[in-house]
């Protein structure tokens, strides 16, 4: 479950500049979602283990001029979320940035956490929608015939879900490059 994080600053509403300047934590995820630290423990196994697999699959069909990167923060007006997965502008990422600005994220992916559904439903693709980052990935680890992926195209300012797969079908995504994969292997044991 996120907590507040306890810092001190001279602030009840917390900037941009002030999450810049936090040092950095080993264990814990901290975003800036409107104007409050909110403070994420390490996720579940499974969690860990669908961020890792769908790193890895968006990396290998990834052109050179991208990167994806696991749980790093892109930064709005004023806010910071930290995407469970992300895609940005290789330039930018190699050359050692702290976070993403909106034009240089193509892609962003939440996996859902019980105690983040709100956040993951409502909080995040607000903040994403807003900031015009072109495609949102939603992954349920839990429900019928789980885990499912959905991917949502910006359109007008808000999110429209343009496709949906489960474990056992295949998920075809063509923005900001084409891939295509069985949610199914996001969990469970590796096949060889």
């Amino acid at each position: 479950m996120a907590v507040p994080l306890q810092v001190d600053l001279p602030s009840d509403h917390y900037t941009v500049e002030d999450w810049l300047q936090l040092p950095e934590t080993v264990g814990q995820r901290v975003e800036l979602i409107d104007g409050s630290f909110v403070v994420s423990p390490t996720p579940l196994s499974t969690h860990q283990l669908c961020a890792k697999r769908l790193v890895r699959i968006l990396d290998d069909a990834a052109p050179p001029d991208l990167e994806v990167l696991e749980a790093f923060g892109v930064r709005t007006a004023t806010e910071v979320p930290v995407p469970d997965v992300v895609v940005g502008d290789a330039n930018v990422i190699v050359g050692g940035a702290t976070v993403l600005l909106p034009e240089q994220t193509h892609l962003v992916a939440e996996i859902v956490s019980p105690h983040n559904h709100r956040r993951d439903y409502l909080d995040k693709p607000r903040i994403y929608a807003g900031a015009g980052i072109p495609t949102f990935l939603r992954v349920e680890l839990t429900g019928t015939a789980p885990p499912s992926v959905e991917v949502l195209h910006l359109r007008d300012g808000a999110y429209t879900l343009i496709a949906k797969a489960n474990a056992g079908q295949t998920l075809e995504l063509a923005e900001p490059f084409a891939v295509s994969f069985d949610p199914g292997i996001l969990l469970g044991h590796r096949s060889k």
